[in-house]
């Protein structure tokens, strides 16, 4: 949690691309080997993500296998807000 609050959000709100960071504890009664997070960010649209990825996520998500090898595990989803 510290690495990610100190490290990895501000890495990427540095690019301009992601905005709005939202780091939450999933809440599961399914999850009894230890606590779970989602990171959730805001992006314009699909190009830029697509962009982001490219530039940075690749190189971030390499660095994030490096640290915590088979601790963490991350995939994208893509969500759009229904009003």
């Amino acid at each position: 949690m510290i690495w990610i609050q100190e490290s990895y959000i501000p890495e990427i709100l540095q690019g301009g691309l992601l905005k709005s960071p939202r780091f939450m504890r999933v809440l599961s009664r399914h999850n009894d080997e230890g606590e779970s997070y989602s990171m959730q960010w805001e992006v314009e649209n699909s190009e830029l993500l697509h962009r982001w990825h490219n530039e940075t996520g690749a190189r971030i998500n390499e660095e994030i296998g490096k640290i915590f090898k088979n601790r963490v595990v991350g995939f994208p989803t893509l969500l759009e807000i229904v009003e």
